[in-house]
């Protein structure tokens, strides 16, 4: 049997980890990219706990021949990037484990090799260098239903993550952001986990948010069901009890938060159809007022997600 590709995972937080670890159990090697070094992935899921070796490299040099790179740093990080994408060249392929709905749009400008977005649904919460807790929420990861997706579903076959490719990924892309829209924002401006939604002021603004974000989702193209608002909140409530949002763990950490990259869409996409916001608006507003500690000069790893990145 033929040795399994190696891939490099840049941005090294929770998705990073989790799908790095996924990927080490089906026999890929792989390369920890990022200033702080790393030399092993530790999983834990229920009272599993599982570790795998990694190389570590700081050089985006080494990437050159490297088939497939994952990016998993937050959208706002993707300048701290910039050096490992543009070591990429025609041929390679980058797999986008980020947020938002344009991950080509803003990714092809940055790099040769062929861009392919996925969608992560898993929860994943960092705990410590290379280690993360990883919940189910029913749903994995989520490929376009094109030649680079379908090759990118199948790297990821035996990872143990559920994966789906969808024809219709501009849909797709928005039915994730509406779950990050209400999750990373009212779990950061509360600083309480998911279960803060099931509190019924707070569910009541979630589902504002979510008529808004459906809206525009909709003026953008984006085919969505009568129902997906309430049948976003009603499986966000319903998430694992302690499962937590990417955004959370920065405003914990000090770090700078997402928020433009996930509530921006909706304000700016509002504003460019003639929809009111006021919701968005206002939590878009709050989150920007938060203090933060000073941007690291690294790509950060997204800190966790699926609600990926979940929320």
């Amino acid at each position: 049997m033929p040795a399994a590709d190696p891939v490099a995972v840049v941005g090294m937080g929770a998705v990073g980890t989790l799908l790095g670890g996924g990927l080490a159990a089906a026999g890929h090697p792989i390369l920890a990219c990022g200033r702080a070094p790393i030399t092993s992935i530790t999983i834990t899921s229920g009272t599993s706990q599982v570790s795998y070796p990694v190389t570590w490299t700081d050089q985006p040099r080494d990437l050159r021949h490297v088939r497939w790179t994952v990016l998993a740093t937050k959208i706002h990080d993707t300048p701290a990037a910039a050096n490992w994408l543009a070591a990429l060249s025609a041929g390679q392929r980058l797999i986008a484990a980020q947020n938002g709905v344009d991950h080509r749009e803003r990714l092809t400008p940055l790099t040769q090799a062929a861009v392919v977005p996925v969608l992560v649904y898993p929860n994943a919460e960092r705990t410590g260098p290379g280690q993360v807790h990883a919940r189910a929420t029913g749903r994995g990861l989520l490929m376009p239903d094109d030649p680079p997706g379908r090759s990118a579903a199948a790297l990821f076959a035996d990872t143990g993550l559920p994966v789906e490719t969808v024809p219709d990924f501009r849909t797709a892309s928005w039915e994730k952001l509406l779950t990050n829209v209400i999750a990373n924002p009212l779990t950061t401006l509360t600083g309480r986990r998911a279960e803060v939604l099931r509190e019924p002021a707070v569910a009541g603004l979630a589902l504002d948010l979510l008529l808004e974000a459906t809206a525009v989702a909709r003026a953008e193209g984006a085919k969505l069901a009568d129902d997906v608002a309430a049948s976003t909140l009603a499986w966000l409530q319903a998430l694992p009890s302690g499962a937590t949002s990417s955004m959370l763990q920065d405003r914990e950490a000090g770090r700078p938060l997402e928020h433009d990259g996930l509530i921006g869409p909706v304000v700016r996409g509002g504003a460019r159809h003639g929809l009111a916001t006021p919701a968005s608006r206002t939590v878009l507003a709050l989150l920007s007022a938060l203090p933060t500690a000073s941007a690291a000069t690294e790509p950060r790893g997204d800190s966790a997600d699926g609600a990926r990145s979940g929320p």
